[in-house]
């Protein structure tokens, strides 16, 4: 009898623990350009093996192939991250020191669990939805927002940190990873939406409330403006005190939308001298002062594609009819609940240098500040998910007096 798609990915990805001790105890197959062949071949495989899965099947969505891939990375990320805790040895040595040398680190350490529980745990559920037929739209979002953050935090904190003075054959596997990840969020924004039927009449009634006749978006958009001042406070202070910033900058000037603004901060911010950046830097956040690159680059992504979207968020609160709120809500929560964990949680975690650990002292205000900004996107996602109307389309006066919505 043929098993289900799912439980044959789940099956797959299981197999990677055992190729990781395989290579880690072959020492012909430790070589960097080896490792980078292997790991492309093992790929290539789960993709062929997940097709035959489905070869009953009529028609496949091909988003359950990327699912697929990236169901056996996770289970290779939380491998990692057990090896580092110390719960396992014997599978990564390999890795680290021929592979990807910085996997070690905190940030690697955090964004591993974070890939081998999160992400997989929604990879699994959202390939059974694939093949079930069952709605998983919304839940791609979210993983796509957390998979595309992790490995643009990923990719430049390399680059830009001490780890890219070295790169071994292994890194540019995380290319692929990324392009395949904005690729599947491209599908994911040309599918119909997951709308709930309501109403017109309803929808007419909800749109004419002002925001202070809702109470739950006025606590939104409070939560939202405090946010935009820590993201654009935090971002100048891993700016100003950044030696590595000067090249994030002309990177992600390439990809933005408004490049001028990559260069006002080049000429006016990082010249201008702050006393609260050093107290808030060196008494509160001392980790985004770490020459691993990471926790910089995660404030400069913070600034310039969360600010922008907590900004329009605000709008989209204050406006009725914005749908795109739907989905980007969704995003924007998946992305900044992985990189707040990974932040906060290198922050904190023992192979973090004590110097640039939270200090003892402050340690309860910036957790908590720290969650409290991570809950305000994850709020804003739920609250758009579970009631749609104030973001359904204006439908004209006649359609509303039949009481009906028309999708």
């Amino acid at each position: 009898m043929d098993l289900p798609p799912e439980i044959s990915v789940f099956i797959l990805s299981l197999t990677a623990p055992f190729i990781l001790y395989t290579i880690n105890h072959v020492s012909f197959l430790q070589d960097p350009q080896v490792i980078l062949a292997i790991g492309i071949m093992v790929l290539t495989t789960i993709f062929l093996l997940a097709n035959l899965s489905v070869k009953s099947k009529q028609s496949t969505d091909p988003l359950f192939y990327v699912f697929a891939v990236f169901s056996f990375t996770s289970v290779v990320s939380i491998t990692n991250a057990l090896q580092h805790t110390g719960l396992i040895k014997g599978f990564m040595d390999f890795y680290i020191s021929k592979g990807e040398p910085y996997l070690s680190t905190a940030h690697g350490i955090m964004m591993s669990y974070w890939d081998g529980v999160v992400h997989y745990g929604l990879l699994l559920i959202m390939a059974h939805h694939t093949t079930a037929g069952k709605p998983f739209r919304s839940l791609a979002l979210v993983w796509a927002g957390s998979m595309i953050a992790s490995q643009i935090v990923l990719i430049t904190g390399v680059v830009v940190g001490k780890y890219g003075k070295n790169l071994l054959p292994a890194f540019w596997r995380n290319a692929p990873s990324l392009v395949l990840s904005v690729w599947a969020a491209a599908k994911l924004f040309n599918k119909p939406r997951e709308l709930s039927i309501i109403p017109a009449d309803k929808v007419e009634v909800e749109q004419k409330k002002t925001l202070l006749s809702r109470p739950t978006d006025l606590l939104l958009t409070l939560g939202l403006i405090g946010s935009i001042i820590f993201t654009a406070f935090r971002g100048f202070v891993s700016i100003y005190t950044s030696t590595q910033v000067s090249v994030s900058l002309d990177i992600y000037s390439i990809t933005h939308p408004f490049p001028s603004l990559f260069f006002f901060l080049k000429q006016v911010v990082l010249e201008c001298s702050l006393d609260f950046c050093f107290t808030y830097i060196f008494q509160y956040e001392p980790y985004m002062k770490e020459s691993v690159g990471f926790p910089k680059v995660t404030m400069l992504v913070f600034l310039f594609y969360v600010l922008p979207l907590l900004t329009a968020c605000v709008y989209g609160l204050y406006t009725p009819g914005c749908t795109w709120m739907l989905d980007w809500t969704l995003v924007l929560a998946g992305a900044v609940a992985q990189m707040q964990w990974t932040h906060l949680g290198a922050s904190v975690h023992s192979r973090t240098p004590f110097t640039y650990r939270i200090p003892r002292d402050e340690w309860r205000q910036v957790v908590t500040l720290n969650l409290l900004y991570t809950a305000v996107p994850v709020l804003l996602a739920v609250r758009c998910y579970m009631d749609q109307t104030f973001f359904m389309k204006s439908v004209p006066q006649e359609q509303a007096s039949n009481g009906k919505k028309k999708n």
